[in-house]
């Protein structure tokens, strides 16, 4: 069923809200942990690090330390996996003109997920290589959904979809025999498969923030594509677009930095169906306002869950995957209960 879409532009009440609420989440996200900051401590020491300015912060030389070196790079690697995730997910939901999809809908999840478990059972987890391994394994199972999908000829976001179930289904299955025979990685591959940023320092930002830069611009350029092709293929066509190229140039783009993004923090689950979808209840259905503040929302929502992970069971930590999914699941079903209802 096609949506009637009504173009609009990105408001500036809207996007100060979207600032305003990713700011709060990045003070709290740096300001608590084991190692308590004053948030008055945190703002005078990032407006102490500005040009031209001079502030006492308060801070000791270990608050510095744990502020710049663990909690900001932290901060800003969530931030940048939960935008990008957002933001696929939202352009996933538009070119396949279904609410319910997701960044893992061809198959990223399944392949980051085998190649992660691979690298774990041969011993070779350091940190640059198991981030390399689940990249190439997003990759090649993406690939392989696509190779799949246009088998028959043409490309179909039906046929896409069905072949990113198969590809999944099978990487899933060759990972869980890989898990058999070294069981005694499993602890170690179920603290990645649920999602972490324990480990993110300033190396994955460098790793991570091109690939968003570059994957992100993409699909930003691509927004009003979106809108007309939520009118339909047919009345696209009509319009001049080519649907066929607009699908293939949104899937390697949110691809992309869906792998990147994985690689670096391990399988994150519902950022990408919550934060997009939300945005469109308060907003509406543009693409052109809901790409761009689902970057700024899911940023802030897994600067938030991860918050909520740190002091949940404080001192210790609980895999950011569970709160994501905490929240996501009930979320996920009442989408599915009101998709239902319209159709």
């Amino acid at each position: 069923m096609a949506v009637a879409v009504v173009p609009t532009r990105l408001r500036p009440r809207h996007l100060g809200i979207a600032a305003t609420v990713l700011g709060a989440a990045v003070v709290a996200g740096v300001a608590l942990g084991p190692a308590s900051l004053s948030p008055g401590e945190v703002v005078r020491e990032f407006v102490d690090r500005l040009p031209f300015i001079a502030v006492n912060s308060g801070l000791d030389d270990r608050g510095s330390a744990v502020l710049w070196q663990l909690r900001v790079p932290r901060v800003v690697l969530g931030a940048l996996v939960g935008g990008m995730l957002a933001m696929a997910g939202g352009a996933y939901q538009g070119v396949f003109r279904n609410p319910l999809a997701d960044p893992y809908l061809l198959g990223v999840a399944a392949g980051a997920g085998l190649g992660a478990t691979i690298v774990i059972a041969l011993g070779l987890s350091s940190g640059l290589l198991l981030t390399a391994a689940a990249f190439a394994g997003a990759i090649v199972a993406v690939v392989a959904t696509y190779g799949m999908g246009r088998a028959g000829g043409s490309v179909s976001s039906g046929t896409l979809i069905l072949a990113g179930v198969a590809v999944a289904s099978f990487f899933t299955a060759v990972q869980t025999f890989v898990q058999q025979q070294s069981s005694d990685t499993i602890r170690e591959v179920f603290s990645w498969i649920l999602g972490r940023l324990t480990t993110g320092g300033w190396s994955e930002v460098r790793l991570l923030a091109p690939v968003v830069i570059v994957s992100g611009g993409v699909l930003f350029a691509v927004r009003r594509h979106l809108d007309v092709l939520a009118v339909g293929e047919e009345e696209a066509a009509t319009l001049g677009m080519r649907a066929d190229r607009v699908r293939i140039v949104v899937v390697l783009a949110a691809t992309l930095g869906t792998a990147a993004a994985v690689a670096v923090s391990g399988l994150i689950g519902f950022v990408g169906i919550v934060v997009p979808h939300s945005i469109r209840l308060m907003t509406g259905w543009s693409y052109r306002v809901v790409l761009p503040l689902s970057f700024l929302g899911g940023a802030a929502f897994l600067v938030t869950a991860d918050v909520l992970a740190r002091v949940v069971v404080s001192p210790a930590e609980l895999p950011i995957g569970v709160i994501t999914a905490f929240v996501g699941a009930p979320f996920f079903a009442v989408v599915l209960r009101s998709s239902r209802r319209a159709a």
